[in-house]
């Protein structure tokens, strides 16, 4: 079995895969101020809860873009997995031709999230990461990354609208039925995730515009996609593990 992690801003999303099999999944917070034993345990608790042992876990791989917390992360797969992880970067095999100026600007959790799109749904595709940022990718019918766009996720543009003004008050990212709203909370609410719908169907429409595809398919992975989704005809699929599917593509090219 391998354990694969994929740290985000906000949150660390970890998985077990015997091959090509999901054994468990599991999300925690992401807290830079965690020592590696305090994430250790975290990690065997969870462990023990799933009745799965640290022990069986034969490799680990990981996927970060918040290298603050690499260290940490490392030490704690060395002392509690017995095990030196590998880091998703340059040089490792992908099996998708990246065509960024500077492929060393590119998240690993794009890496990722362009080769399972790229495995699982084909190719030409838009990948959209709902995470702290959103992130689009694009992949041509020949597989080749071509490059995308990112914007603000929906929690830090709720945190923006809230801090940025005096009265506006603190609101749950609940969708209300309909755009026009009577309350102060309610319109806030629509103006956030119906303008976000907005701005994704429009990012999607011209992408394909400059892709010159006949069909693209569109796969949504990360925290918002399922309700971005049931809002937006621009999505066609949801795939919530697939930058971790992605990280156990890359393991498995570069390790087994």
């Amino acid at each position: 079995m391998i354990l694969v992690m994929d740290i985000g801003n906000t949150t660390v999303k970890t998985a077990v895969f015997e091959g090509r099999e999901l054994i468990k999944s599991w999300r925690i917070s992401t807290n830079t101020s965690y020592t590696s034993d305090e994430y250790g345990l975290v990690m065997t608790n969870m462990f023990r809860q799933a009745g799965l042992s640290v022990e069986a876990i034969g490799g680990i791989m990981i996927s970060s873009v918040v290298p603050s917390i690499n260290f940490t992360i490392e030490h704690m797969c060395h002392d509690y997995f017995a095990l030196d992880p590998h880091f998703v970067g340059p040089g490792l095999k992908t099996g998708i031709n990246i065509l960024y100026e500077n492929p060393k600007e590119l998240g690993a959790d794009r890496i990722c999230n362009a080769v399972a799109a790229y495995a699982q749904y084909g190719s030409p595709c838009i990948f959209i990461d709902f995470g702290t940022a959103t992130s689009f990718g694009a992949l041509s019918g020949n597989g080749n990354f071509l490059g995308g766009c990112i914007l603000t996720g929906v929690r830090l543009a709720r945190e923006a609208v809230v801090t940025g003004t005096s009265k506006l008050p603190h609101f749950e990212l609940n969708l209300p039925e309909k755009v026009i709203n009577r309350t102060t909370i309610t319109n806030l609410q629509a103006g956030l995730l119906y303008g976000y719908v907005g701005q994704v169907s429009y990012l999607v429409e011209r992408m394909k515009q400059e892709m010159g595809e006949k069909h693209v398919t569109v796969v949504a992975t990360g925290g918002f996609a399922s309700a971005i989704a049931r809002q937006s005809d621009a999505i066609e699929h949801v795939d919530s593990l697939l930058t971790l599917k992605g990280v156990r593509m890359i393991y498995e090219k570069n390790y087994q």
